[in-house]
């Protein structure tokens, strides 16, 4: 007991100086969490991905299209309880800079395949019942402050044109991870255009969703489905659902490793940040060891304040740094990045993660000035004495 009161006192000798290092260590987990949290954010699509969905594209890339005709064989394969199939539509609202994902889906199957989308049973069947409707997710119509029965007009850009919908329903995520930035419309509204305006772009989807009961199977799955398409025009790659999100990823894996990058260099800085204070404070002190030394204080409780007072700065500077990012900090990425990432999860591991390395660096930075004043001789460190 009498080593802890020591333990803070010694902490509170030099309350700038303490405060500042605890207030650098707070920002630098806070900078540390709030890195990792983008980096988890990447991943979330993934996260919400269902082992019983499997992926359909066209094996060159996902810019290329496949045949609404594929469907029926794909239906036919053993194993396989359902199908659907979705197409990018790339419009623009208002200005290039309003991005969010317009998806064409079968109106039929698609959302048999989603059961994490909400739709109230009147907004579904406003849906289905008129050919340019639309469904949103709650975080986009925020976003736009649309409501259900707002005309929306998007310009097309890999589908040439002025595009008129009427927004019909509003979805909700079942899930935490569920994205909510989404815009569905119907697909045979597309398809209708298209074979007037160009037959040779009709009947073409992006990617087929093929719903399996047994995911031990997917594999199998998989590959009967490409070997059934093997040297046609349109061959296939199939994959799991979490495979094909993760294939998104990738693209930005140059920005992922930066990051990564990044937050191992912000450990670097608090442990230079709390090294420096440690050492200073343990060379302040050295006359103060030896006079300790010469009372009958073992090396054992040298170390103890040493660490102690090292490890009580670093605690406290990381539950600041926790504090910090989950109340003022995390709501305000939220706001400003979230009409990139569908959801911030708010990973528990993270804050160990930051917890851990505040704890870890509070360590490591008492390890030289420990040493350094257990080694000191008593008569060397009684003649800094003025």
């Amino acid at each position: 007991m009498k080593l802890l009161k020591l333990i803070f006192r010694n902490t509170g000798r030099h309350k700038l100086r303490s405060s500042l290092t605890i207030l650098g260590l707070a920002i630098a987990v806070m900078a540390f969490s709030v890195i990792r949290y983008s980096i988890d954010a990447w991943y979330s699509g993934v996260a919400a991905s269902s082992p019983n969905r499997l992926i359909t594209r066209n094996a060159i890339s996902i810019i290329f299209t496949l045949p609404l005709s594929y469907r029926d064989k794909i239906a036919r394969i053993d194993g396989v309880t359902g199908v659907s199939w979705a197409q990018w539509f790339g419009g623009i609202y208002v200005d290039a800079k309003n991005f969010f994902p317009q998806i064409a889906v079968d109106k039929d199957t698609f959302f048999d395949m989603y059961p994490e989308y909400i739709v109230p049973t009147d907004e579904m069947k406003a849906f289905l019942s008129e050919r340019n409707a639309a469904l949103v997710g709650r975080k986009l119509a925020d976003r736009f402050g649309w409501s259900v029965g707002d005309p929306i007009r998007l310009t097309g850009t890999i589908y040439p044109g002025e595009w008129d919908f009427v927004i019909r329903g509003i979805y909700t995520g079942a899930k935490e991870t569920t994205d909510e930035t989404q815009w569905f419309f119907r697909y045979d509204y597309l398809d209708e255009r298209m074979r007037k305006e160009t037959p040779v772009r009709a009947g073409q989807v992006g990617w087929f969703i093929i719903w399996i009961n047994d995911p031990s199977q997917a594999a199998i799955i998989s590959e009967k489905i490409d070997r059934l398409f093997d040297n046609s025009m349109a061959e296939t790659k199939t994959e799991t659902e979490e495979a094909f999100n993760l294939s998104f990823v990738s693209m930005a894996s140059s920005i992922i490793i930066g990051l990564r990058i990044i937050s191992i260099l912000v450990i670097g800085i608090i442990l230079l940040v709390l090294a420096n204070t440690m050492a200073m404070t343990a060379r302040e002190r050295v006359p103060e060891y030896a006079v300790m030394k010469t009372l009958g204080f073992r090396p054992v409780h040298i170390v103890g304040l040493i660490f102690g007072e090292s490890l009580f700065i670093a605690i406290l500077g990381g539950l600041l740094g926790i504090v910090i990012t989950l109340f003022p900090v995390m709501p305000l990425v939220r706001t400003a990045l979230g009409h990139f990432f569908p959801t911030f999860p708010l990973s528990v591991v993270t804050l160990i993660l930051g917890m851990s390395s505040a704890i870890v660096v509070g360590f490591l930075a008492a390890v030289f000035p420990t040493f350094k004043a257990v080694k000191t001789p008593i008569v060397d460190g009684l003649r800094v004495i003025d």
